[in-house]
């Protein structure tokens, strides 16, 4: 049955500031658009914007900017609801929506991430404030609600605020095979140590920046490219700036995915040294590339990252053991040739085509519940 779906999400995969939640929910619903359901997207505005277009077969209807937003979208959600759609699908990686108390609609949940008490440490007090208690009312707002989580750590994060465990199935993220398909083995590539994603503080791409002082201790001509857009540009820059590593650390800023690509078949080692994710989408399509991964042992990225077999782990904070673990893959080349073959198997397990076959399971299950657990089939970790 073709189903009309309503996306609640702040940002469209043409924002700004849209990052791996923008291209999860894109890959997923731009499928289900293609085999013909009909997919409209309520999203914040931004500077220069259409109020509405197209993208990969989603309408997206945007509204006003970010900072009104979540203002504006519950009564936008209700009118556009009374035009007769089927499902609404809260994604959860801003403030949560809460749809079930505010639009007449079967509710389905997608969930990245929550922020907890890492939002203190992102964006100021007031804002962090209404983050962290309007997440407290997420176990009320979505009592029964199937909810879709990218990885175990998230889903355990949800149990732990008092979600039943029994509505929260396990969804990662699939990867693109063709586009991140390997070009070589990994085992003779330059001694690049690139980092990819946003540059926001709890990122942590400072913790690499101070690395790359005994990384390059130890390889002498290792350098480091930085890969993306954020707040915490400047501060990183003058940091390299003030550790002497100018001229060996490269910040690309904002790249297109074909260049991003491009860094993860050439780069030695990918790393993520983020202080919580909800899932890994970088390190997987690094290992997809036969580019082993370096990882903080954190939420989602312990989940993303199988140690010693697709990546390293290292101790959230550790400088120094994130220093050793990049040493270790630079140099050691049985072990990068290990980690480069079987992080390649790992990621050829997510499939973007079967994530969207889940997605649509659970909503139907929203749409008209069968008491049944859902047969799902894109997940390693089981539900």
């Amino acid at each position: 049955m073709k189903r009309r779906i309503l996306i609640l999400n702040e940002r469209d995969p043409s924002h700004p500031l849209a990052g791996g939640a923008e291209t999860h929910i894109y890959e997923i619903f731009g499928r289900l658009a293609a085999r013909g359901h009909e997919v409209t997207h309520l999203a914040a505005s931004f500077a220069g914007c259409k109020r509405e277009e197209t993208i990969q077969g989603v309408r997206v209807r945007r509204l006003v900017d970010r900072y009104f937003y979540y203002g504006v979208v519950p009564f936008a959600a209700r009118r556009e609801a009374a035009r007769g759609y089927d499902v609404v699908v809260d994604v959860l990686n801003k403030l949560p929506f809460l749809s079930p108390w505010l639009v007449p609609l079967p509710c389905f949940v997608i969930v990245h991430h929550l922020f907890g008490t890492t939002a203190f440490r992102q964006v100021p007090l007031p804002i962090a404030l209404v983050t962290y208690l309007a997440e407290k009312l997420i176990p009320p707002a979505y009592r029964g609600v199937p909810m879709l989580a990218i990885s175990p750590s998230t889903k355990q994060d949800l149990i732990d605020r008092g979600v039943d465990g029994r509505q929260v199935y396990v969804v990662p993220p699939g990867v693109d095979q063709a586009t991140h398909r390997a070009v070589d083995d990994g085992t003779s590539r330059e001694p690049i140590v690139l980092w990819v994603g946003r540059l926001e503080p709890y990122k942590r791409a400072d913790l690499m920046i101070d690395a790359m002082v005994a990384v390059r201790a130890a390889v002498a001509d290792a350098r480091l490219v930085i890969v993306g857009a954020g707040s915490a540009r400047q501060a990183l820059e003058a940091r390299a700036s003030e550790l002497g590593l100018s001229e060996v650390t490269t910040f690309t800023g904002f790249v297109s995915e074909e260049d991003k690509i491009a860094w993860l078949r050439k780069a030695a080692v990918v790393v993520q040294t983020s202080e919580k994710e909800g899932w890994g989408m970088t390190v997987i399509e690094g290992n997809v590339c036969a580019t082993p991964a370096v990882a903080s042992n954190v939420p989602g990225l312990r989940d993303s990252v199988r140690d010693g077999e697709s990546g390293l782990l290292f101790e959230y904070g550790d400088c120094a053991g994130l220093a050793r673990a990049v040493i270790r893959v630079l140099t050691d080349k049985q072990l990068s040739a290990h980690l480069a073959r079987s992080g390649k198997a790992w990621g050829e397990r997510f499939s973007w085509d079967r994530v969207a076959d889940d997605t649509l399971t659970l909503m139907e299950e929203a749409i008209a519940p069968t008491g049944r657990t859902p047969a799902l089939t894109a997940s390693p970790f089981g539900g």
